[in-house]
């Protein structure tokens, strides 16, 4: 990994956990992300909207609106935008069932709390690689 994987992105953090939201900001900073964070939909929408990042990682459970609207409101936003900006999910479901519904809405990856750092740095490269 070069030093700074990730110099230039911006990258959009949706958690409601602030010391959560504050670790992920931290890592991505770390390898070099211009990171904006948002405590919840409402607000990750509108920093979709002055930002334009590279890639949101949302958690689905907030109060006041959840992972799986803010994404349908992202898609709405971006009106059919070539490529759409890869959202990540960050939850705490754990079942099949869940992946296969998240994985279904449009993410491009889902993460189960807790991940470690590599497990979310592969998932950005992942969704950013289409690989």
């Amino acid at each position: 990994m070069s030093p700074a994987p990730l110099s230039g992105l911006t990258i959009l953090v949706v958690e409601d956990h602030d010391d959560a939201r504050r670790y992920v900001e931290l890592f991505l900073r770390q390898l070099g992300a211009n990171v904006v964070g948002a405590p919840n939909a409402i607000e990750g929408l509108e920093a979709v909207k002055r930002h334009f990042p590279a890639v949101v990682l949302s958690d689905l459970l907030m109060p006041g609106g959840d992972g799986f609207q803010l994404l349908r409101e992202i898609r709405a936003f971006e009106r059919g935008r070539v490529p759409p900006v890869p959202v990540i999910a960050m939850t705490a479901l754990v079942s099949p069932a869940d992946g296969r519904r998240i994985m279904d809405a449009g993410f491009g990856a889902y993460l189960r709390k807790p991940f470690t750092p590599d497990r979310l740095f592969e998932a950005i490269r992942s969704v950013l690689t289409g690989r």
